[in-house]
């Protein structure tokens, strides 16, 4: 067990933190639109609008509690946002219409953001050498966590009761609570001094925000497995129903055990650009394969499907390792909270956004959809190169930051 916790106390506590955290996000993920539709009785339209509505207040609180931990300490206001989603989580038992519902997830969910701002700032100070392999070490913790909260989410689910989803919502809020506390444990950070020039550096820096917009547009790949291949698998193939759970069982044991290995190699910002341009690629070939499962027999969709999902993993390791590299590399150090705040803009409009551009491609359209999915990854994925040598121009042809370090 030793050999798989990080070698740092600052960093076993940050993956601690983090394992409970995901913990209760597996279990809102795979049922948290059940509990609001079963147990609180919202019809689902108006449960996609409400959401829809917390994603966009997200993408702003993201920024702004971003740029607050950089500028009075990161560690505090992490924990700070875990303590408010916990809360809010609690809140949902109280839900007894739309704007009562509006009001909790737009809490919920912009302390969501604002915590993966705040936590960028921690992850460089503790992160040694590499905090982009840390952050890739992150994410297969993450994947970890989820699973086992999706397991008992479905068990949740499979009692149906109004009292099992309140257990849910309260699990939801007991993880975030738990995760706060091993925080304590950290060495304080001193903030960081603002640095001269614009306030807001991150919104004036184009070739960031470029990065940001290609990085958003490639998000829209997590949504593939979890949205577009499930509904294509039922409604366009004769593989068995069960396959959706093999295929989210073989993307996370892939992610869980090749990410870290997956960035090693990505060591700079040049080399980020190349693992885009791969990933992009690669994403064209998965959906190519997984296209082809309609129309053939029980046995040939199962292939293609599996095939696809495993060429997709390798797309994702390269994906996710890529903005690990380019987000931290390019943010200036006085700035990580803000910078990686903006950062997440991209992934943010790809979830507001991405679940409805697949159904009308890839579902609704068809065969050729998922065509014109797979080829926009790719032109992303070729897009990405020139952003990142324009970005690095900008700063002076800079590699990979290093980390500070830490005050004590």
């Amino acid at each position: 067990m030793a050999r798989l916790l990080p070698e740092s106390a600052p960093q076993r506590v940050i993956a601690v933190s983090n394992f409970l955290y995901t913990l209760g996000s597996g279990l809102y993920l795979t049922a948290g639109v059940l509990y609001f539709t079963e147990a609180v009785g919202l019809p689902v339209g108006r449960v996609g609008l409400g959401l829809g509505i917390a994603g966009l207040v997200s993408l702003v609180v993201g920024i702004g509690v971003g740029h607050l931990a950089d500028r009075v300490g990161a560690r505090g206001v992490y924990a700070g946002t875990l303590v408010v989603r916990g809360l809010a989580a609690a809140a949902f038992t109280l839900v007894d219409g739309f704007w009562s519902f509006v009001l909790v997830v737009c809490v919920a969910t912009g302390a969501q953001a604002a915590g993966l701002a705040a936590r960028s700032p921690l992850i460089r100070r503790f992160g040694g050498e590499r905090p982009q392999e840390f952050r890739a070490y992150l994410r297969a913790v993450t994947n970890v966590g989820i699973s086992l909260g999706a397991l008992l989410a479905g068990w949740i689910v499979a009692v149906g009761t109004t009292s099992a989803y309140q257990v849910l919502v309260l699990g939801l809020a007991v993880a975030n609570l738990l995760a706060a506390a091993p925080l304590a444990l950290l060495p304080s950070v001193k903030p960081q001094a603002a640095a001269a020039g614009p306030r807001w550096g991150a919104l004036r820096d184009r070739p960031y925000l470029a990065l940001t917009a290609l990085d958003g547009v490639m998000a829209v790949q997590f949504k593939v497995l979890t949205v577009a291949l499930p509904l294509w698998l039922v409604a366009a193939t004769s593989a068995p129903h069960w396959l959706i759970a093999g295929t989210m069982i073989t993307n996370t044991v892939i992610v869980v055990g090749l990410q870290v290995r997956a960035s090693r190699g990505i060591d700079s910002p040049g080399a980020g650009g190349g693992a885009y341009r791969r990933a992009g690629v690669t994403f064209l070939v998965s959906c190519v394969l997984i296209s082809l499962a309609a129309g053939v027999p029980a046995w040939g969709a199962v292939a293609l499907l599996i095939g696809g999902v495993f060429v997709h993993t390798l797309g994702e390791l390269w994906h996710s390792a890529a903005g690990f590299e380019v987000s931290f590399a390019l943010a200036p150090e006085h700035a990580t909270g803000q910078y990686l705040g903006v950062f997440g803009l991209g992934a943010g409009l790809a979830e507001a956004f991405g679940p409805s551009l697949l159904i009308s491609l890839c579902i609704t359209w068809g065969r050729p959809g998922w065509y014109v999915v797979g080829a926009l990854f790719a032109l992303t994925g070729l897009l990405a190169p020139a952003a990142v040598r324009w970005a690095r121009r900008g700063q002076g042809g800079g590699g990979s930051v290093k980390a500070e370090p830490v005050v004590a």
